[in-house]
């Protein structure tokens, strides 16, 4: 668990957290449980989509992947108990901190970010779409639920910490929805032209999985103008909200911008 965890990694999800947290002028570090929970959830599923039932990768965050280390048993239960222990994380979080009704509030919006609804849904249908051409529709329906919805949570949950109103819930939700698909394709794009020393990851492995891509969809050049596209709806939520957005600001031009 903690060779996953202390591997590394662009912690943008935890960032989030704290961002939106600052945005309403309070304390960053009342986020940190619920940023570490998500970062869990998030490290759990990296080691569970690189095993070889997977998507058989070796490499990760620069690091050989968990199951290359531990083997394929000992992975598969580390990440068990990762995602497990994430909501231990989130359950003790001190009733002076948050209120009860916060505390379970977050606790059912990670689950269903993380289950069937969210990241474990969008990775059964990115499997299953595996050597298939799939449209642009069913792209970004694999995209928003593997990816964006957790980190959607982590904004969501960096706005219920903080205390925000339903206006202000929406239009941060409405960015995240944005970012989120901005993250993914980048993500597509270094897949294509990234260095495998600078993401920490192997590159083509979408190709070596015969996986649609934003590139293979509408060309590396129309997936750059789609990830321009989605940076600026992003940041034209983040405007809406009235809100001190300039770390969630810079953050979207981090996605954005990321060599790794």
């Amino acid at each position: 668990m903690i060779y996953s965890l202390e591997a590394g990694g662009k912690r943008i999800r935890p960032l989030l957290v704290f961002a939106t947290i600052d945005a309403f002028g309070m304390d960053p570090k009342k986020g940190l449980s619920a940023a570490a929970a998500i970062e869990m959830i998030h490290t759990y599923s990296l080691i569970h989509d690189d095993l070889p039932s997977m998507d058989n990768d070796d490499l990760r965050r620069g690091k050989p992947t968990n199951h290359k280390v531990f083997g394929d048993a000992v992975a598969t239960l580390a990440g068990d108990a990762l995602l497990t222990y994430s909501f231990e994380v989130l359950g003790n979080i001190p009733n002076d901190s948050i209120t009860a009704e916060t505390r379970l509030k977050l606790i059912v919006e990670m689950a269903k970010a993380a289950g069937t609804e969210g990241m474990v849904g969008g990775q059964v249908a990115d499997m299953e779409g595996e050597g298939k051409s799939l449209t642009l529709q069913e792209l970004e329906y694999i995209h928003i639920h593997k990816t964006g919805k957790l980190l959607g949570f982590s904004v969501l949950a960096g706005a219920l910490i903080a205390g925000a109103n339903q206006s202000q819930i929406e239009s941060l939700s409405a960015f995240a929805h944005h970012l989120g698909l901005a993250f993914q394709i980048q993500d597509d794009i270094l897949d294509v032209v990234g260095n495998e020393q600078e993401i920490g990851k192997r590159v083509g492995s979408d190709t070596t999985n015969s996986k649609s891509t934003y590139p293979k969809l509408l060309s590396l050049d129309g997936a750059k103008a789609a990830l321009r596209e989605q940076t600026h709806r992003a940041k034209a939520n983040l405007a809406k909200t009235g809100l001190n957005t300039t770390l969630l600001m810079e953050i979207t031009d981090l996605v954005a911008s990321r060599n790794h």
